[in-house]
């Protein structure tokens, strides 16, 4: 079986479209918002998929979980500087609920994702199994 490209697993692209609409976003705050929260949230959701891409060309299984371990660290770190962003009025009521649903399906997401790396590890040890 083939491998899957990067580009086409689910998590991976939803970690990109949450860090476009972020920056989107961020670019249009003031220079004091941006440079407090802003670069924080903007670092925050760009780790996540940073992180995904980094498990990806892992060979390791350990290193792979260990790079998606960070990546969850990271969205919710993403989710911390989230609810800033609205307490301090950079972002509208409908953009913080569009923004943290974006977060809150991303994240079983990634755990499956996690489990699925965690699966393999677990088959690739059993006696006579061919990893593909």
């Amino acid at each position: 079986m083939p491998v899957q490209p990067l580009e086409e697993i689910e998590v991976y692209r939803l970690a990109e479209e949450i860090a476009d609409k972020w920056w989107e976003i961020v670019s249009h705050w003031s220079p004091f918002a941006q440079d407090t929260v802003g670069k924080q949230l903007i670092r925050a959701v760009d780790s996540i998929g940073a992180n995904i891409a980094e498990s990806y060309g892992r060979y390791h299984f350990g290193e792979k979980i260990n790079f998606l371990y960070y990546a969850r660290a990271s969205l919710y770190e993403a989710k911390f500087f989230v609810r800033r962003a609205r307490k301090r009025n950079l972002i509208t009521e409908a953009q913080f609920k569009e923004m943290m649903n974006d977060l809150q399906t991303l994240a079983p997401k990634l755990n499956a994702y996690i489990n699925s790396k965690k699966g393999q590890r677990a088959n690739a040890k059993l006696p006579n199994h061919r990893i593909t």
